[in-house]
């Protein structure tokens, strides 16, 4: 129903609405959640071509680069990740916190055993009880079920969070495993290089000591191999860091993680991106983000509902006398029963205080949700952008790294026939060694892009999801 306003403003006073709904009639205040207006595109600037309009990725999306080692390290990130199992214990705390709200729609059962001994001017007593106490709010304004959902969306805030740590965790070890092959691909170019330099400086040496070349040639030539083993040394400081990184996403010390060299040579895969809308539904942050709303709106139901007066039952019975030993007997026993009410009249402002705050904390996540949902446009748009035109790059270094090739072959030919100089040969070199390395890199930067992109659309899904499921 709509918002009911507290005594004192326009609108009928507390206890006279409490008379028309009666005690069999249940009311509950506050708005019903609705989700906010949002401005969604019909489609994302870059697609893949002949995209289905639903398409489906499987949970398990790692599996589409074909790469055994990355398989193994993204099934043990997801059972043993640090963060994860910290996310999935604030998820049982929160479903732990969601029971003992729905606790508040049974009764309560107490049991109060005394022993009590009083005096006056002609003597002193003994008083034994052993009373059960039964307590029971009635949930006319619904402010209980108000409060409960709060805490089951609360949850389900949990649940999303749980899933984004956890696609979050998988894709930085993806990440980081395909920065490892970047750098195993850089030290095989370094090592080839070396290989390439230090016959280069034997073949120098050799036309030195027969007075076929300068000493600047020679000097040139040490130059060369003692800069390429530097910058070796450097590609394997960073291939260690970022082994010890994945060591720490699986969970387990540095020491106990090594991961063998090997090439980078995985393709890279087409993944389809659907439709903006159904980032409603797939991205877990966007998920996350609604149901702390959801929360929060119901929050303003409980804010509100407090203006009004509390209805309770309460019931008592048990067994009370002055002598121990006849504490149990039937004669001995006692009840009572009665209906409560508390209706609150002044409370120095902190009832308005606190619906105002509800009311300014929700508007608060609004803005929060819509911001969620703009980042959750723009980071696919940034991975589609960047699969394009790293595409369009990597065609580019290829073709370049072809001519490199030959430029260096031809120069070190010309070189020993005595037809150029050696700063010929050294500029051949490093144009080559820096293509491969290009190509490499960018190789890496489409894997990574395509990981991004994946996360950037909420991980695995089927095509039946709908946006706001």
């Amino acid at each position: 129903m709509t918002l009911l306003k507290p005594f004192g403003r326009r609108g009928l006073p507390p206890l006279l609405i409490a008379l028309a709904c009666g005690g069999a009639i249940s009311c509950s205040l506050g708005p019903n959640y609705q989700r906010p207006d949002l401005t969604v595109p019909g489609t994302f600037r870059r697609t893949a071509e002949g995209e289905s309009a639903q398409p489906t990725l499987a949970s398990n999306w790692w599996t589409l680069f074909n790469d055994p080692a990355l398989t193994k390290l993204a099934e043990e990130t997801a059972a043993a990740n640090l963060d994860i199992q910290a996310a999935m214990a604030r998820l049982d705390q929160a479903h732990a916190a969601t029971r003992s709200t729905a606790g508040n729609f049974f009764p309560s059962l107490d049991l109060n055993a005394s022993a009590r001994r009083s005096g006056n001017a002609t003597g002193t007593s003994t008083s034994y009880a052993v009373p059960f106490s039964l307590g029971y709010e009635l949930d006319v304004w619904g402010r209980l079920r108000r409060q409960y959902e709060a805490s089951k969306n609360s949850e389900q805030a949990s649940a999303a969070d749980l899933e984004f740590v956890r696609q979050t965790a998988i894709a930085n070890v993806a990440q980081a495993y395909f920065t490892i092959r970047l750098y195993d691909r850089q030290i095989a170019s370094y090592e080839a290089a070396l290989e390439l330099y230090r016959k280069q400086l034997d073949l120098t040496d050799t036309k030195y000591k027969a007075g076929l070349s300068l000493p600047t040639d020679l000097l040139q030539a040490k130059t060369q191999v003692n800069s390429a083993t530097n910058q070796l040394i450097e590609v394997k400081r960073s291939r260690a860091k970022q082994e010890h990184a994945i060591a720490i996403l699986l969970g387990r010390p540095p020491a106990e993680v090594v991961l063998e060299k090997a090439p980078l040579t995985t393709p890279i895969p087409v993944v389809p991106a659907g439709l903006p809308v159904n980032l409603l539904s797939r991205r877990p942050d966007v998920a996350e983000a609604e149901h702390r709303l959801a929360a929060a709106n119901a929050q303003i139901g409980v804010a509100t509902a407090n203006f009004f007066p509390s209805f309770n039952l309460s019931a008592s019975a048990g067994f009370q006398s002055s002598n121990l030993e006849h504490l149990l007997d039937w004669e001995k026993r006692v009840w009572s029963i009665g209906p409560g009410i508390h209706l609150p009249i002044f409370s120095g402002g902190q009832l308005s205080a606190a619906l105002a705050q509800s009311k300014a904390r929700y508007t608060e996540l609004v803005a929060g949700y819509r911001s969620a949902v703009l980042r959750s446009f723009q980071d696919v748009e940034d991975q589609l952008s960047d699969l394009h035109l790293l595409a369009e790059k990597a065609k580019s270094l290829e073709d370049t790294l072809a001519s490199a090739r030959e430029y260096s072959r031809l120069t070190e030919i010309q070189y020993r026939q005595g037809l150029t100089t050696y700063l010929q040969v050294i500029d051949a070199n490093q144009t080559l060694l820096n293509n491969e390395l290009s190509a490499a890199q960018a190789h890496s930067q489409r894997l990574s892009a395509t990981v991004l992109l994946i996360k950037a659309l909420g991980g695995g899904w089927t095509g039946n999801d709908t946006a706001g499921k």
